[in-house]
């Protein structure tokens, strides 16, 4: 909503100079459209929140106070009442602060349960009533989370894991690009390769290559994405959340990546 509200065709002749403050959640925010929100919307005190419809209202959200790097960087700490940690994917050892793990979360917020869906319910809240959120994080000494990904969408490729919003955002430096969504598609050698779907700002072209260019000698040679995807738009749910899962169904399918790439049946 905010990318496409700056830019908007008419967007410099608004003044929005009474604006004071807002908060950001649903999707997470690049931190260059926070930066342009700040400086073209003036909203100088804007928040970010994070949460779940599993723990709602938000688990975590950055103070008006918070410094400006940290209400660009993180998505805040836990609110008040609530409890928050990080813990090891595959142990589920709590983590110390900068390892990057799942966001886990109790208190008052986190529901009861899925309706009628016991064993969904035990999967997604442990014996000790934390949820276990799904997001990848880090959390540094003083609660600050930054969320990293999506435990889901982690790229396996020839064995070294790779997180979407780490390459997504640095394609979001590029000045030519308004929107990115970062996702991996089968492959039979390296089991997965990265591959982007690009939303380009209005008026501008852009090639396959020049992405990858751009990443060139910047970023890993494996984070680099074998497949660039130019879109129009990308497919959302009603709550206007990105749906990777469509975006990779439909990349299957242009690249006729079937049976032989996946190794099924």
């Amino acid at each position: 909503m905010f990318i496409a509200e700056l830019e908007h065709p008419e967007f410099a002749r608004f003044d929005l100079s009474s604006l004071r403050t807002g908060i950001m959640a649903g999707s997470t925010c690049p931190i260059e459209v926070m930066k342009q929100v700040i400086r073209d919307m003036h909203v100088s005190e804007i928040t970010i929140a994070y949460g779940q419809t599993e723990a709602s209202p938000v688990i975590t959200q950055t103070r008006t106070e918070d410094p400006i790097e940290l209400r660009v960087a993180t998505v805040g700490r836990a609110l008040p009442d609530v409890e928050v940690r990080i813990v090891d994917i595959e142990t589920g050892a709590v983590l110390p602060p900068g390892k990057q793990g799942e966001l886990c979360s109790r208190g008052y917020l986190v529901m009861k349960g899925y309706y009628k869906m016991p064993e969904e319910t035990a999967r997604a809240i442990d014996a000790d009533g934390w949820l276990h959120t799904g997001d990848l994080a880090v959390m540094d000494e003083n609660g600050y989370c930054k969320i990293t990904g999506r435990i889901k969408n982690m790229i396996i490729r020839g064995g070294e894991n790779i997180y979407p919003r780490e390459i997504e955002e640095f394609l979001f430096t590029h000045p030519k690009i308004s929107d990115v969504q970062v996702y991996g598609i089968p492959d039979r050698k390296y089991g997965e390769q990265v591959m982007v779907s690009v939303i380009l700002k209005k008026g501008v072209e852009m090639a396959e290559d020049e992405v990858r260019a751009f990443c060139k000698g910047r970023i890993a040679n494996y984070k680099i994405p074998k497949y660039v995807r130019f879109v129009g738009s990308f497919p959302m749910t009603a709550s206007g959340k990105i749906q990777k899962f469509k975006l990779r169904e439909m990349a299957i399918k242009e690249l006729h990546l079937g049976d032989e790439e996946t190794g099924g049946e």
